[in-house]
């Protein structure tokens, strides 16, 4: 623990989130949504997009960027698709409510696909795929972001490190979840580094001209992935998101930080749920998932002291630990919290 920490429960932070977003005129469900997105990715450990972000979001919301009370817009397109129209309210509410009808839909027509238009920023892909899996359903979330990725063999970026995430059931314990950008770290990390006055890793960042950089002050673009492995999933990633969903794409994106929090994002994300037992026994599918996973981490390694793991295991040691001690919370994010409370009258759950 840092000496400029604190810890506050996962239970504290989450109130408090939605208090303040009930402040300023937020749709409760909107909030609620919003509170538990940030909130849960903190708890696995996620902070570059769990609650270190909320005072962004909230900036979004008193300027316009961000739709307080939306009217969603949702049409069945065939038996196993349908479009959201999120009308520009937060990306966490949107993608939840994405994920509810993919599981309506997949319950009734085996699978589940549904197109996201008029968002902003979702946060971390697992929430969605997460929700699906609670279904005993395999989940997968998409989004596209603005241009970040370096393209290959270019010096500028073009398409966005469009994350996604799939998570599988398993019969015991929490599910398999393999969430990930498409490129090698996220810029919101690039950003916790400028924060903290951090060097970058070596080969993860480039500056204006197209160089590598450690410096994180310099990064205006990141690396993709497994070179032009990466790069081409990216350009996936933005079909589903971009062209299926009639938005924007790469450059055409207003910048998540530098445009005027005035801009709509538009941002589109691409949300499916599967029934497993369209395919499978669904007892004995998770059963031999499990058995598969424990093999997995169970096969010899290459130094004793670093074990095997799979997708997803990281993130659920660190929700145990932090569901012990709570969410550390920086200086700088503290003094953030605490003056939203003087703005809004609402208490803080931690005291010095």
């Amino acid at each position: 623990m840092s000496k400029d920490e604190v810890f506050v429960s996962a239970d504290g932070i989450r109130s408090f989130i939605k208090d303040v977003l009930l402040k300023v005129k937020v749709n409760n469900d909107v909030a609620g949504y919003v509170a538990e997105g940030l909130v849960q990715t903190s708890l696995r450990g996620v902070d570059s997009h769990g609650i270190r972000l909320f005072p962004h979001y909230l900036e979004g919301v008193k300027k316009g960027r961000i739709n307080p009370v939306p009217n969603y817009e949702f049409k069945r397109t065939s038996p196993s698709s349908g479009i959201l129209n999120a009308d520009h309210t937060f990306g966490h509410a949107a993608g939840m409510e994405a994920a509810k009808k993919a599981v309506e839909i997949a319950n009734e027509a085996g699978t589940g696909h549904v197109a996201v238009y008029n968002s902003s920023h979702f946060g971390a892909a697992a929430y969605y795929a997460l929700e699906i899996a609670k279904h005993d359903m395999i989940g997968m979330s998409f989004t596209n972001t603005d241009a970040l990725i370096r393209t290959y063999a270019g010096k500028g970026a073009f398409l966005g490190n469009n994350p996604f995430c799939a998570v599988v059931p398993l019969e015991d314990g929490e599910p398999f979840c393999l969430d990930m950008a498409t490129s090698i770290i996220t810029f919101n990390k690039v950003k916790q580094h400028r924060e903290n006055n951090f060097p970058l890793p070596d080969k993860v960042a480039a500056g204006i001209d197209g160089c590598e950089t450690t410096n994180a002050g310099e990064a205006t673009m990141l690396l993709p992935i497994g070179k032009y492995k990466g790069y081409g999933l990216s350009m996936f990633i933005e079909i589903l998101c971009s062209l299926l969903t009639g938005m924007p794409y790469g450059p055409h994106i207003p910048k998540m930080f530098e445009a005027p929090m005035t801009d709509k994002r538009y941002l589109g994300h691409f949300i499916i749920a599967m029934r497993i037992d369209c395919f499978q026994n669904k007892g004995e599918f998770k059963k031999r998932m499990s058995i598969m996973v424990d093999e997995i981490r169970n096969a010899p390694v290459m130094d004793e002291d670093v074990p095997i793991q799979v997708p997803g295991d990281p993130e659920k040691a660190i929700a145990k630990k932090r569901g012990r001690t709570g969410i550390p919370i920086d200086e700088k994010l503290l003094k953030e919290f605490i003056n939203f409370c003087k703005d809004y009258n609402i208490n803080f759950p931690y005291e010095s």
